[in-house]
C-alpha cells in the first residue's frame, strides 16, 4: 500500500521508533526526537542495505 501524504504528515513520534512502510522498500522513519527520515531498503549481495534518501526536520 503506498503511504499518502496525509499519513506521512500526521505521524506523530512516540517512545520508539516508527517505521512506515509502502511494501516496495521506501520507508518513513518518526523518531522519537521527532525527526523525519526518508530511506530505501534494498539489497545488494544478499545483504539488507539502507540508503538515507531525505531527513526532514521536526516541525515545531
Amino acid at each position: 500500500m503506498p503511504l499518502s501524504d496525509v499519513t506521512c504528515r500526521n505521524a506523530r513520534p512516540g517512545p520508539k521508533l516508527r517505521k512506515l512502510s509502502d511494501g516496495g522498500g521506501h520507508q518513513f522513519w518518526v523518531q522519537p526526537t521527532g525527526g523525519r527520515l526518508w530511506r530505501l531498503a534494498y539489497r545488494f549481495g544478499g545483504k539488507q542495505k539502507l540508503l538515507l534518501q531525505e531527513l526532514l526536520q521536526p516541525q515545531l
